[in-house]
């Protein structure tokens, strides 16, 4: 008995010594998350994945492992994070960080046998280069540019064309490297010869301090923004990279807010943007009146504006502004590309959006 007993003992004392193990992923997509709180009363999960819905709760087991198991689900890189009696954690035991504006969060990949669109693969690779600006605009402040520059672009000597691709809301400029796998998206996409070869820069997108209220008669993130790109990205950029001159060779996108300023800064300046994309954008509430010029010029507009393409998932609680800006453009005529999807607000949706939309690109 005693032996018995002590081999029970030994046997709990290995199995709880083991390394907690977060998120695990099974061979049928299915995920289990996991955490140790002894002391917690409750514990959730948020995940980009699960929309509007509540956030799960964990169920704790007799040595303080909260655990979840949810899926299965589609192959992707996902965000998400506990909330621990009401704090909000990345994973401790995971070491793939999200970090956004204002606090960070975990990021989860489901892998498929066949390795995605998004997924590096054994192809030419290009580089991703962090530059750091002293930033005019924005009182001075060093601000970090993230840029794309295709496979070869060290030993060539051409000029390349140039996509300024915005991030979202409390996100940050490495959100669409390191959460939307941007370059091997472009990477796999040069290499089947669907992309004209492009550099691709993602600034910074929150040009005032993120969540700090706009004081009486300040200047809003969105118009503090425009001008930084305008007047300190774009002539970095086009001093230290080789890039093709003209509004026909420079594009603009973005996702969620991101989406909603590339509709600003893009159909604002079409003497500068040739193409403009919204992915869930945050689509501004007065564009009739803002945009009245080009609405009531259509013949205009459409000489101008190779590809106008806007995208929301339907799931996404930004589906209605995006359908209704497509209304709006049909009424007057704009030649346009809406692509509604299934999907929520997350990179699941945007990836697929930025490989729909940049072979559209430069033809």
């Amino acid at each position: 008995m005693y032996r018995a007993l002590l081999s029970a003992a030994l046997f709990i004392t290995a199995a709880n010594s083991q390394p907690l193990q977060s998120p695990e992923v099974s061979p049928d997509h299915r995920v289990t998350f996991r955490i140790s709180a002894p002391k917690a009363s409750e514990v959730t999960l948020a995940g980009d994945w699960l929309g509007a819905a509540p956030p799960p709760k964990l169920t704790r087991d007799d040595h303080g492992i909260w655990s979840l198991t949810l899926g299965p689900l589609e192959p992707s890189i996902y965000i998400y994070s506990f909330t621990v009696d009401g704090v909000s954690i990345p994973d401790p035991v995971n070491p793939r960080i999200k970090l956004r504006a204002r606090t960070s969060a975990s990021l989860l990949e489901v892998k498929d046998d066949t390795p995605a669109f998004w997924e590096p693969r054994d192809v030419p690779h290009g580089a991703v280069e962090i530059n750091w600006e002293h930033a005019k605009t924005i009182s001075g402040e060093t601000r970090a540019i993230w840029i794309y520059t295709p496979p070869g672009y060290a030993k060539s000597t051409r000029r390349y064309p140039v996509l300024y691709l915005l991030h979202g809301s409390n996100d940050t400029a490495a959100g669409w490297t390191t959460a939307g796998n941007a370059n091997f998206v472009l990477d796999n996409l040069l290499a089947a010869g669907k992309l004209v070869p492009m550099i691709v820069v993602m600034p910074f997108g929150h040009a005032t301090p993120f969540g700090v209220p706009v004081p009486p008669g300040g200047v809003t993130n969105d118009a503090l923004f425009e001008d930084y790109l305008l007047k300190d990205v774009i002539p970095t950029v086009e001093s230290h990279y080789r890039v093709a001159p003209g509004r026909d060779r420079r594009a603009i996108a973005g996702l969620s807010m991101g989406g909603g300023q590339s509709l600003r800064i893009g159909l604002g300046h079409l003497d500068l943007f040739s193409s403009v994309a919204s992915f869930s954008g945050a689509i501004p509430g007065d564009f009739e009146t803002r945009f009245a010029s080009i609405l009531k010029d259509p013949n205009t507009t459409n000489q101008n504006l190779k590809t106008l393409w806007i995208g929301c998932g339907r799931q996404d609680s930004l589906f209605p502004r995006s359908s209704n800006l497509a209304d709006l453009l049909t009424k007057y005529q704009i030649h346009h590309v809406f692509h509604p999807t299934d999907g929520v607000h997350n990179y699941t949706v945007w990836r697929k959006y930025l490989a729909e939309f940049a072979p559209l690109l430069f033809r």
